[in-house]
């Protein structure tokens, strides 16, 4: 079936340049994304994914995310353990006997 249909949506500039980046790496286009994303639609008859309004402490968890002084401060961690021993100290993990 040929492509004739078309849409128009307004996004913000670096929501649609991140998304961009991400499409290339998986070796699709914008315009290849935006199909599956209809065709999954299709599929499930609704959303591919479940929309839920988040709880109070996701909520709080979101917004600390978006303030950059808070931001700032966050740890990250490259591994499971890393991010354990972080949060427990570094002796977490039980011996084994």
């Amino acid at each position: 079936m040929a492509k004739t249909g078309y849409i128009t949506a307004r996004v913000e500039p670096k929501l649609k340049a991140s998304a961009g980046r991400v499409f290339s790496k998986v070796g699709v286009s914008t315009s290849d994304a935006i199909t599956m994303f209809l065709r999954q639609v299709v599929l499930h008859d609704g959303l591919p994914f479940e929309v839920r309004v988040p709880n109070a402490e996701t909520a709080r968890a979101l917004r600390e995310m978006r303030n950059p002084t808070k931001r700032a401060k966050m740890r990250t961690a490259s591994t499971t353990e890393e991010m354990f021993e972080d949060i427990l100290g570094k002796n977490w993990k039980k011996k084994s006997v």
